[in-house]
């Protein structure tokens, strides 16, 4: 049986960065997309642990914030099994080690899973407390069903 994986990386309580948790949210709430047996997980972005998350998945889908000087709410899909992430795209948070650099190691260890789809979508607002940007939360919406849809031939 093939392991798929979906991760929300981000922090809930720090405006735009909590895009990929709130996803990870709406698809646990819906019984049917959790009925195809894909294990969905919000995570801080922390990225040693990610690594050993994704460690031996056939399939792993991630939603996270970025910040790399595009309009607010751009989205961005990344190939991330055969293509490197860009350093300082996903590092706007307080972790040195984060999502670009757990790819890039995972890589490197001969540990990332065949497929790895990393959307990124542009956030502005990252105070902690903050409500997210109007143009995240509709980047949120588009991402949700581009998701749903890298999921389908479940």
């Amino acid at each position: 049986m093939k392991r798929i994986l979906f991760l929300g990386v981000g922090n809930l309580h720090r405006a735009d960065d909590g895009v990929g948790p709130a996803l990870a949210d709406m698809l646990t709430a819906d019984a049917a997309f959790m009925a195809k047996g894909i294990e969905v997980q919000p995570h801080s972005g922390e990225g040693a642990s990610l690594i050993h998350l994704w460690m031996g998945a056939d399939k792993v889908v991630i939603v996270d914030a970025m910040k790399s000087g595009l309009r607010c709410g751009t989205i961005k899909r990344f190939d991330a099994a055969h293509e490197a992430l860009h350093h300082g795209v996903f590092r706007y948070s307080s972790h040195l080690f984060s999502l670009a650099e757990a790819v890039e190691m995972s890589r490197t260890l001969g540990t990332l899973p065949p497929e790895m789809i990393v959307y990124g979508i542009e956030g502005k607002e990252f105070t902690f407390g903050a409500a997210m940007s109007p143009s995240v939360v509709r980047a949120l919406k588009k991402v949700e069903a581009t998701v749903r849809d890298e999921f389908a031939d479940l």
